[in-house]
């Protein structure tokens, strides 16, 4: 008679396979890819001001989610290897920080939508390990904490940012660099009134 692998009577009991996780927790504990959500008014925004470091993270192995306003077309940013959702669908449904490794967001739209603010703040709250603005519109708080970033744009990023551009039919050219903002978004600032 062959000995049986006690192992064997644990791994097919009837109360194994019914285990079930509670809804409110992710399904896997340990993520694969890093995830980078950016937001923006638009999509010809992301694609002129943060298309390249975008395009360079997602071949890195980043999964890449853009968050909209407008409703144009994904293409570019399909180029790019990124995923377009609509801004107030995202919102206006439940918190969308939890897990996220970076996010990037347009100045103005930061200082003027407190939507946006409580996800970036939700998002550093949960352990988030960079936060990026781009634009002219710095919030006066951040001044003081942010710091320069300038992303040279790989060669395969500048071609493809010139292709998304061209799907986007915004005339510019392609620089090398792209500029950005780190800053240290720990908690809402007063000067929101938040």
């Amino acid at each position: 008679m062959a000995a049986q692998c006690p192992d064997l009577a644990v791994r097919t009991a009837p109360q194994a396979r019914t285990l079930r996780r509670p809804a409110d927790q992710p399904a896997a504990r340990h993520r694969l890819k890093r995830r980078l959500t950016v937001i923006a008014p638009s999509l010809a925004d992301v694609v002129l001001y943060a298309g390249g470091r975008l395009f360079d993270l997602i071949t890195g192995g980043w999964d890449g989610v853009v968050l909209t306003a407008d409703h144009a077309d994904p293409r570019p940013l399909r180029i790019l290897g990124a995923r377009a959702f609509d801004l107030e669908t995202a919102l206006a449904g439940p918190p969308a920080g939890r897990y996220l490794d970076a996010i990037m967001v347009e100045a103005h739209l930061y200082s003027s939508d407190a939507r946006v603010r409580q996800m970036v703040y939700r998002a550093r709250g949960e352990g988030l390990t960079d936060a990026m603005l781009w634009g002219d519109d710095w919030p006066a708080d951040l001044d003081a904490v942010a710091h320069p970033v300038r992303h040279r744009l790989s060669v395969a990023a500048r071609a493809f940012k010139a292709h998304a551009l061209a799907a986007a039919a915004v005339p510019a050219d392609v620089s090398d660099i792209e500029v950005f903002r780190r800053s240290r978004i720990t908690r809402p600032g007063s000067a929101y009134g938040l």
